[in-house]
């Protein structure tokens, strides 16, 4: 049970309806337009940011970026700057922004390939400055482009976490891809999966898909994460690389598996979304602006309107809440890691028979997905 003596919540009152998912695309009138530019701060914080070790103020920002251009780059790292700023006047510790925040998510391979930058690229670099001159910790996804073992370039769907010094501390690379959409954009990283502290307290970190395999949020607390934050892009609907637009939406993870995760491991889990349209030509990507930051108990400690540019700020204290069990019972030490072997089996019958790696060595298409003609960098 939480034994706090004060805690301070303000919730910023959006009096949007929620919106429902339909056969076609939901579409924002006018009005929400414009609306959905103004910032909402929602928050759930102590009246002092957590101590050195004990937890952590985190912010998570939600916002319509701007995508596929040097100007939108330009323009969404004017709104991080904005964000930090506003963040900082509640003394945030870190701050995290959706997937891809600097370029935005719905890149076709060119854009993916020109808008890319190195992790000691122009803009990570003035990252680490706003962090460095705010005290305040970045999680900020990217474009990445590296060289690999020989000399070619790859491109990784990534995040950058940036330390309250300025130190860039990992350049996280998407381990499993969403379908072709993004697999014809990026290769996919070979982790490992990292727990780094920032105020003194485990943070971890997986993208987007990523929040749907219990496996990764499970080994990140095994290293001892109390808390994984989690960049996101999740839409509605879009169209695929062969022009047709999706006849099932994306599924609202929010609050059933960002919950379930959170409760699963005895930690806090983030999820960290867009809001609004990206639009490259005609199509349109509508995000569902499904923050949320969930704690040990599977609770939503705080939930951005789907409709509205938010600010959530929530302290991350573990000592606010006891254990989710009677006896001592924990799902983390209670585990027979012996008894799982199965679950590295790379010839498994379900659907018929599926052979894993996902990757096969040397290729960056799954396995049953078709091989679409890829344009050259």
């Amino acid at each position: 049970m939480k034994n706090m003596s004060l805690t301070f919540s303000i919730f910023g009152i959006c009096l949007l309806v929620p919106l429902a998912l339909k056969a076609q695309p939901p579409t924002y009138p006018p009005s929400v337009e414009k609306a959905e530019k103004a910032l909402v701060y929602r928050m759930n914080i102590y009246s002092k940011p957590p101590s050195f070790g004990e937890g952590v103020r985190l912010a998570i920002f939600q916002n319509r970026d701007h995508v596929g251009s040097k100007e939108a780059m330009a323009y969404n790292f004017s709104q991080l700057e904005r964000a930090v700023e506003s963040a900082k006047r509640f003394d945030a510790q870190i701050i995290s922004f959706p997937e891809l925040y600097l370029t935005g998510y719905a890149l076709n391979p060119k854009m993916a390939r020109d808008l890319s930058q190195f992790s000691d690229g122009p803009y990570i670099k003035k990252a680490q400055a706003v962090a460095k001159k705010n005290r305040m910790a970045i999680v900020l996804p990217y474009a990445e482009k590296a060289k690999g073992k020989d000399d070619a370039l790859n491109y990784y769907d990534a995040i950058a976490l940036i330390n309250s010094k300025g130190e860039l501390l990992e350049s996280y690379r998407k381990t499993h891809l969403f379908a072709l959409a993004e697999r014809i954009n990026w290769s996919a990283g070979d982790g490992p999966y990292n727990v780094y502290k920032i105020n003194g307290f485990p943070i971890g970190l997986l993208n987007c898909y990523e929040a749907e395999f219990p496996e990764l949020q499970r080994i990140l607390a095994l290293k001892g994460a109390k808390l994984i934050v989690i960049p996101t892009a999740a839409d509605y609907y879009y169209t695929m690389p062969d022009g047709n637009r999706t006849k099932v939406p994306y599924p609202d993870v929010s609050k059933l598996l960002i919950p379930a995760a959170a409760y699963a491991n005895n930690i806090f889990v983030a999820y960290s979304n867009h809001v609004g349209y990206e639009q490259i030509g005609k199509d349109k990507w509508l995000y569902q602006g499904n923050s949320v930051i969930a704690d040990p108990y599977g609770k939503l400690l705080l939930a951005a309107d789907r409709r509205q540019t938010t600010l959530l700020i929530a302290d991350i204290l573990p000592k606010a809440y006891g254990p989710t069990h009677p006896s001592k019972a924990n799902y983390l030490r209670d585990r027979r890691p012996r008894l799982y072997h199965d679950l590295h089996k790379t010839t498994v019958p379900f659907g018929g028979g599926h052979q894993y790696p996902a990757y096969p060595a040397g290729k960056k298409d799954y396995p049953g997905y078709p091989t679409e003609k890829k344009e050259s960098p």
